[in-house]
């Protein structure tokens, strides 16, 4: 999933751009939006897992009584546009541990 980032986060990727400053972001869609390098749980898993949650409660369940849940999977995403335009080299090692690769 592709979202724009907001005007404060692009001023961000701006200001690391025009300065040369590399930067991880804590979701993909960052990523996507112009940071260099994610690492963030998946959102299709967080999505099943809210949806099986919000079934258990509309079929009765008390919020309270739901386990807590942490994330089991997560992506990297590498933005290779952005290392580009930061005259960046991305390692073959960090390439190839990649999830996702934007070109």
């Amino acid at each position: 999933r592709t979202r724009s980032p907001s005007s404060t986060t692009k001023r961000c990727f701006d200001y690391a751009a025009a300065h040369h400053i590399p930067d991880m972001e804590e979701m993909a869609g960052l990523a996507h939006g112009g940071g260099l390098l994610a690492y963030a749980p998946d959102e299709g898993e967080e999505f099943d897992r809210l949806a099986e949650l919000t079934d258990r409660v509309l079929r009765g369940a008390k919020p309270a009584d739901l386990p807590l849940e942490l994330p089991t999977r997560f992506r990297f995403t590498v933005n290779l546009k952005t290392a580009h335009d930061l005259g960046l080299t991305m390692p073959e090692a960090v390439l190839a541990r990649s999830d996702d690769l934007i070109e």
